[in-house]
């Protein structure tokens, strides 16, 4: 499958939502890194109503998990960036897969070797 772009985690809690403002990109194929896996049910408060939903979201994206050449410019990005490492972790998926992210976060345009788009909230 040809993924379109790579959505960050706040792009998945927009979906988990409902809001409006992701779903212009609903129609296309992302992947989503790991790391928002963790971040999403890695949350203290979560209800197993909760979790089930953000299970059920995180199946019907396509998953890129961790490996070597993700390491490698993960260590690269957060060298040059200071970046959190989450954040750094999901940016470098974006470069070793040569697709846009998608996010909300406005941190991520420090990386000038990332095709960014923000989501304006």
């Amino acid at each position: 499958m040809k993924i379109d772009f790579i959505a960050d985690t706040n792009f998945l809690i927009y979906i988990h939502e409902g809001n409006n403002i992701i779903e212009s990109f609903l129609d296309y194929n992302f992947g989503i890194s790991f790391i928002s896996e963790i971040e999403l049910l890695g949350y203290k408060g979560i209800s197993a109503f909760e979790e089930k939903q953000l299970r059920d979201l995180l199946n019907d994206c396509f998953q890129i998990e961790w490996n070597l050449k993700l390491k490698e410019q993960t260590i690269q990005l957060k060298r040059e960036y200071s970046i959190k490492l989450p954040d750094a972790i999901i940016a470098s998926t974006c470069l070793v897969y040569q697709t846009p992210l998608i996010t909300a976060d406005k941190a991520f345009s420090k990386i000038k070797e990332l095709d960014l788009v923000i989501i304006e909230v």
